[in-house]
């Protein structure tokens, strides 16, 4: 078995682990920095909107010897506004200029025809209307909330609502992680952009899930126990399922990381920065906040709970009474524990592998 499988094989027995949850103030640090961040880059910066969403004209010119350095350049002067220019696979060049009306790209395409060389009757010229652009974001708000609404219904179902508040707060975070990026690196924001935003939802929705179905399981009959709190478990369910999310959002990775730095900066097909970009940042920020935000934040909610609470008073006094008499809590043989009535006891912990700084006194069994 090679090392990684090991190491996950004994995080899923519960032999070795980190205290993910007992550290979660850091996270929930780290995470709000990083939200501030992106939402000073959104501020100051803005985002870089396509020709979709501001309305424009695209010319299409045939083959030419024109560098897209110089077309930019050309196309910069002739419009009065900043042109995105693409070099095609026939030769010819893809000449993209935001702001433009019907009469303006008429002007623009004579003088393209002039500054290329090439006829005018060859350069075909697209207009986009700003309404259309307007369309596509409402559709896309529209289709975001729905999303939203859908999963939180769906989770409050299948888990509890804290649960589903937790995934709603990590998309949240995945999605304005995401479009801070974009306006801090100026990439352009595309029909693409907007369905890679919403495909990144489904990845960052399928680790939280796989942690919360561990954590449900690991959670039956809890309050029937003395021996771990609901944090505690919900500890082990992270780091049972840690390897598992780490193999997962490595090998979506990497083909996205293909597209992103070759395909996009190596080739220079800049369409593939679109859709590309959104799932890189979107995929790596969604498996941190299923980690790290959405599993600490529902073990704070759930410790609220007066069940809880209660629980959590009765594990602390027995712990404390047992090592006054130097002696182990976890060495009562009458006590019912999680991993007695519950099916995921793996993930729970073996008896014989209490949470750390609670082992045994060496010497009893």
């Amino acid at each position: 078995m090679s090392r990684l499988g090991t190491i996950g094989a004994r995080l899923y027995r519960g032999e070795v682990g980190y205290d993910f949850i007992g550290k979660r103030k850091l996270w929930y640090g780290v995470s709000i920095l990083i939200t501030i961040t992106a939402i000073v880059g959104l501020v100051v910066s803005g985002l870089n909107m396509g020709i979709e969403f501001k309305g424009g004209a695209v010319f299409t010119t045939p083959k030419t010897s024109t560098t897209v350095s110089e077309a930019e350049d050309l196309a910069t002067e002739a419009s009065g506004h900043q042109a995105i220019v693409q070099k095609l696979g026939n030769g010819g060049l893809r000449i993209q200029i935001t702001e433009v009306d019907t009469a303006k790209s008429d002007q623009i395409k004579e003088q393209l025809s002039k500054d290329l060389d090439v006829p005018a009757e060859k350069i075909a010229a697209d207009l986009v209307g700003p309404s259309w652009g307007e369309q596509i974001a409402n559709k896309a708000w529209t289709g975001l909330g729905i999303f939203m609404v859908l999963v939180v219904v769906y989770l409050a179902i299948a888990f509890e609502w804290r649960m589903a508040i937790a995934a709603l707060v990590a998309l949240i975070h995945d999605i304005t992680i995401t479009v801070g990026i974009y306006a801090l690196v100026g990439f352009e924001v595309t029909p693409g952009t907007v369905i890679g935003l919403l495909t990144i939802l489904g990845y960052s929705l399928y680790d939280t899930v796989v942690v919360f179905d561990s954590l449900k399981e690991s959670t039956v009959g809890i309050t029937k126990q003395t021996r771990w709190t609901y944090s505690e478990i919900a500890n082990r369910s992270i780091n049972g399922t840690l390897v598992r999310s780490i193999n997962t959002t490595v090998v979506a990775l990497l083909p996205v990381a293909g597209l992103l730095f070759i395909g996009g900066g190596v080739l220079g097909a800049g369409m593939l920065n679109d859709i590309s970009l959104s799932l890189f940042v979107g995929l790596a920020a969604g498996a941190y906040s299923s980690i790290f935000i959405a599993t600490p934040l529902v073990a704070d909610l759930k410790e609220r709970d007066p069940q809880m609470k209660a629980l959590k008073k009765r594990i602390l006094a027995k712990r404390a009474a047992a090592a006054a008499k130097g002696e182990s809590a976890e060495d009562d043989p009458s006590d019912g524990s999680v991993q007695d009535t519950a099916p995921a006891a793996a993930v729970v912990g073996q008896r014989q592998q209490p949470p750390r700084g609670h082992g045994r006194t060496p010497g009893k069994r």
